[in-house]
């Protein structure tokens, strides 16, 4: 009997489809790692790299579009263009924490608010408004506010400080003094060293906030020394800025580092 003939296989002109799909989800993955690198919030960049990382394991790219769509949050509570919903409704911000957002409030709107007050200062030089880290901090960056050795305010200061005590107030977070010196070693019979000293010059100023108005359970006082200069204490006007009291109006961040503090009832109890 004769031999059937095999049938030639067909080749698989098709097989390059799955190299170029594995190399179209790597760029993809590439460029959304980029744009999450791009973008302020880290809680949304996170959520961006988790969503890639399903994308490669074989998930559905739906997951890793939707965060991406779905925008950032600006400091304001505002989403930008991509968040808008049907009809360009803005999404309600979402609140991870709720007890502390009520503690610690958005603190661009209150630098808005200090800025507009305190216009005329900022304008002559006496002050700068900078935000940080740690939350706002005002300084004074013109005239000094010690003499040398001393933890008495200059009182030609005294209209710019009542008029940060009414801005201040405005405000609801805590705020924290942070007294520094110049460089020149301090022993008297008062002050044993700059660390004592620029602990009382937060002292003077915090008495002088409350003189004008302000609360004393919203505050609290540090004292550097002349460890955090802010300019050269080679000068005189150098060191004359360096003696000084930041106010630093604290936000979330900030806060973590200040002891908690026990209501007053719970303490009437304790006792």
């Amino acid at each position: 009997m004769a031999r059937k003939k095999k049938h030639a296989e067909h080749a698989n002109h098709e097989r390059w489809l799955v190299s170029y799909a594995d190399f179209i989800t790597l760029l993809f993955a590439f460029f959304v790692v980029m744009f999450a690198t791009s973008q302020t919030d880290k809680a949304k960049a996170q959520q961006v790299s988790d969503s890639v990382n399903k994308a490669i394991e074989g998930d559905s790219f739906a997951s890793m579009v939707k965060v991406i769509m779905g925008g950032t949050v600006d400091t304001t509570g505002v989403g930008n263009a991509q968040m808008r919903g049907p009809g360009g409704a803005k999404p309600t911000p979402k609140v991870a924490d709720p007890k502390a957002q009520a503690q610690v409030v958005e603190l661009l709107p209150s630098m808005n608010l200090l800025t507009k007050e305190l216009e005329q200062e900022i304008k002559a030089g006496k002050l700068q408004i900078s935000m940080g880290a740690r939350g706002i901090t005002i300084s004074f960056t013109q005239a000094a506010l010690f003499l040398s050795g001393e933890d008495i305010i200059a009182p030609d200061t005294y209209h710019s400080i009542e008029k940060i005590a009414k801005a201040i107030k405005q405000v609801p977070n805590p705020a924290r003094l942070e007294g520094h010196t110049d460089a020149i070693p301090i022993h008297t019979s008062r002050f044993r060293s700059n660390w004592e000293l620029s602990a009382a010059r937060s002292i003077a100023l915090l008495e002088l906030l409350v003189h004008f108005g302000e609360s004393r359970e919203r505050l609290s006082i540090a004292g550097y020394a002349e460890t955090a200069p802010v300019d050269n204490n080679q000068t005189d006007q150098g060191r004359a800025k360096n003696r000084r009291v930041d106010i630093v109006i604290l936000n979330e961040t900030g806060v973590k580092g200040e002891p908690e503090r026990a209501k007053a009832a719970d303490v009437h109890e304790k006792k």
